[in-house]
């Protein structure tokens, strides 16, 4: 059952800190605690793990008390989320208590499901739909029940970083080294108890490259439809999960095998429309293609992937195609965009949880792409301090990487993302040549602007600031500012900055300063 650190081999230096610390801390008020699940497969194959989860027999109000944030999440399973540091470095080490072996017999039973059926869970540890698909799962145990509670093997293993022993209870190790994933207990069983379990091995096969035990994959394809019970924001999790691997295109391989994706009734509406459309487009294939090739380079060299970024690829010929469907009827060309991804955007990703900065980010990125095409020395350098910019120019040299044509139908987008990657690694003093280019050409030569003297930008909106109102930055950055006025062109009015009268206090402090 314990396997010594001769046999299993794992190095310390793949651990994380903050999980050492979090074990040590539990074990150190009289619990027992382990690193678990999919942190320890990845560790034996001599992977650094993603993300480090930790399992004990204390409660999650235990848990809570040892660490200062520390919070209680989940319904359906209560977890503790024990964090460290803030912002964008922060990390969430995510601690489960041991779990009982209960019989779906002995569970409560409801009619609806997460939604339809909370007035019935009310103070209710264990319930079940009456598909046998848990809903509600805090009942406590040892460690080998918890064992026999999760899906795979390979998943099943406990790491203790202070002993450095490996506890397995079901050949977990031996299934590693054949690589090779099993279910434990009924295979069948297990994915009614939870369907997302059948999105779950394929991922897993792709990561790691391990094939499927002939039990845990023969009800594969028989289980599938019990997919269209789960919450479709869990779904759409696991769908990023998916997608995130660093195996992007070996997953959706493995999706396709399996029916999941490219057939009648699929679980992702996304992934049907960007890899199997309705009307067969070799353009649409070839952009999604660079785009999960990017995912996966990017992944491999340790580097963030947005899901907005990748969402917005995988959506983006379903926008072009309304977008030209509005224009034809006779729309301006920004409108139509803006309500061509209206449309996009509800049909596909619906009312899901958190989509509010995921669609935020995912329309700055699409409203971006005109904007290049429409180069003028103040909206060029608008468009460079925009906090997306990076998102909207890798996306743009996507486009034509994949041989997309512009909104005129020429192939200028390669070039034009050559213009754009200058102006945006330039020095200033390229960046001004290249304005003044701009200039010339439009026969407005204009003076040159002093190098770091552009507008300041709100990081947050892209905005340029310190203005009194909104149609002031308009005013700027307007097109007939760019060069010199005409004779007898209107001069642009100019607006008085209003000082604030000083206070009586003030006023007299001052007065009292003067000579």
């Amino acid at each position: 059952m314990e396997i010594e650190v001769s046999d299993h081999r794992i190095d310390p230096l793949l651990l994380d800190a903050n999980a050492v610390r979090v074990v040590k801390t539990l074990k150190d008020a009289g619990h027992v605690a382990y690193i678990v699940g999919g942190a320890v497969r990845d560790l034996l194959v001599g992977m650094r793990p993603k993300d480090f989860d930790v399992a004990t027999d204390a409660t999650p109000e235990q848990i809570k008390a040892l660490f200062r944030r520390a919070f209680i999440i989940g319904r359906r399973f209560r977890l503790v989320h024990v964090v460290f540091g803030r912002g964008r470095e922060h990390e969430t080490i995510e601690v489960s208590t041991f779990r009982a072996i209960t019989e779906a017999a002995e569970a409560e039973q409801v009619t609806g499901n997460e939604k339809t059926s909370q007035h019935q869970m009310v103070n209710k540890t264990h319930v079940v739909d009456a598909s046998g698909r848990v809903l509600r799962d805090n009942v406590w145990g040892s460690q080998s029940d918890d064992a026999a509670r999760r899906d795979f093997t390979v998943n099943a293993m406990y790491y203790d970083p202070v002993r450095q022993v490996v506890v397995d209870y079901h050949r977990g190790l031996l299934d590693s080294r054949a690589r090779m994933l099993r279910m434990i207990g009924d295979p069948e069983t297990r994915y009614r108890e939870d369907p997302v379990r059948i999105v779950r091995v394929l991922r897993f096969a792709a990561k790691l490259g391990f094939g499927l035990e002939a039990k845990t994959e023969k009800p594969l394809r028989a289980m599938a439809p019990l997919l269209a019970n789960v919450p479709v924001s869990r779904l759409f999790d696991e769908m990023f999960k998916l997608l995130q691997t660093g195996h992007a295109l070996a997953s959706i391989e493995q999706l396709k095998k399996y029916g999941l994706v490219g057939e009648p009734g699929g679980i992702f509406a996304v992934l049907d429309s960007a890899l199997s459309p309705a009307q067969p487009s070799p353009a649409r294939d070839r952009f999604v293609q660079l785009a999960l090739e990017d995912t996966d380079k990017r992944v491999a060299a340790g580097k963030p992937v947005a899901p907005s970024f990748l969402l917005a690829c995988l959506l983006w010929h379903d926008v072009l195609e309304r977008w030209d469907q509005t224009r034809a009827a006779g729309e301006p060309p920004m409108p139509a965009l803006q309500q061509a991804v209206d449309a996009v955007f509800e049909a596909r990703i619906g009312d899901i949880s958190g989509r509010g900065k995921l669609g935020t980010d995912m329309r700055e990125i699409w409203m971006m792409q005109p904007r290049f095409e429409r180069r003028s020395p103040t909206a060029a350098m608008g468009l460079l301090n925009q906090a997306r910019f990076r998102a909207g120019f890798d996306f743009l040299r996507l486009r034509a990487d994949s041989g997309e044509l512009d909104a005129k139908g020429q192939a200028t987008l390669p070039a034009l993302g050559e213009w754009w990657e200058d102006l945006h690694l330039g020095s200033d003093e390229d960046r001004e040549a290249m304005l003044q280019e701009l200039r010339a050409a439009s026969g407005r030569p204009g003076t040159p602007r002093a190098a770091g003297r552009e507008p300041a930008r709100s990081h947050a909106t892209g905005e340029a600031e310190g203005f009194e109102d909104a149609e002031d930055a308009t005013e700027l950055n307007s097109e007939a500012g760019d060069g010199p006025q005409t004779e007898g062109s209107a001069a642009p009015r100019k607006r008085r900055r209003r000082r604030r009268k000083p206070s009586q206090a003030k006023a007299g402090e001052e007065a009292g300063e003067s000579p």
